[in-house]
């Protein structure tokens, strides 16, 4: 893709908030950052709010999620005085759903799981995206095996836009460090064993030695274990050296 790749030039060399302030005015009112609150989502959140750079930042409400999470939402609103906007489930999708095969469901089978997914998350994430041509995202390399092929920066077929890791190439160790050096407001669960968190019925700690994201939908094949929000790789046609 001749604009990937272009685009990729013309961010090299730039700190991660210059490269921020260049996709804002190159794609002015294009531009959105999705947060679930996490600790890269935080980090992300505090350059883009601290520096006062015009970037929509939206989360997906899914209606499961922990009372920490809401807490860190809270938070975050009071600290930087900024808008995060919420996106929530199609209400007739969630009822139907949730009506004819209870609330669980997603313990069931991957079907119901991804059904559930698909109504919490992916259906809202589709609104939130509509109309926008760069998504900023909170991923890392080393977060996911379905994840390592990745790039900072690719084009998401299945959502038809660019995507922007800004801190992709940051280890957990950096992520840390930057959220106590800035005093920012993060998630607890981070200390109690879960580095990755989503709903609360699909999240659950991970023992010491077991995979990054072994705590979500733990219940499923480890291969499996995407919600649809971020691709796989044959999904996404990443930048071309």
């Amino acid at each position: 893709m001749e604009e990937l790749a272009n685009l990729k030039q013309e961010l090299a060399g730039l700190s991660i908030v210059d490269k921020l302030w260049y996709l804002t005015k190159k794609y002015e009112g294009r531009i959105v950052f999705s947060t679930s609150f996490g600790w890269e989502d935080q980090v992300i959140t505090d350059l883009i709010f601290a520096n006062k750079i015009p970037i929509k930042v939206f989360t997906l409400e899914t209606g499961r999620l922990f009372p920490e999470t809401y807490y860190v939402w809270n938070r975050t609103l009071e600290v930087y005085q900024q808008t995060i906007h919420a996106y929530y489930p199609q209400a007739e999708s969630l009822q139907a759903m949730v009506n004819s095969k209870g609330p669980n469901s997603f313990y069931e089978s991957v079907e119901n799981r991804k059904e559930c997914c698909h109504i919490r998350k992916i259906e809202p994430l589709k609104r939130a995206l509509y109309g926008n041509e760069i998504w900023v995202t909170g991923i890392r390399a080393e977060q996911s095996v379905n994840r390592e092929d990745m790039h900072d920066l690719e084009y998401d077929a299945s959502n038809q836009l660019i995507k922007f890791h800004p801190i992709f190439e940051w280890t957990l160790a950096e992520v840390k460090q930057y959220i106590k050096d800035k005093n920012i407001v993060y998630n607890t669960l981070h200390d109690k064993g879960f580095p990755s968190i989503g709903c609360a019925p699909c999240t659950r700690a991970v023992q010491p030695g077991e995979d990054f994201r072994a705590g979500r939908w733990w219940w499923e094949d480890q291969s499996k274990k995407e919600c649809g929000l971020h691709n796989a790789a044959e999904e996404i046609v990443a930048s071309k050296e």
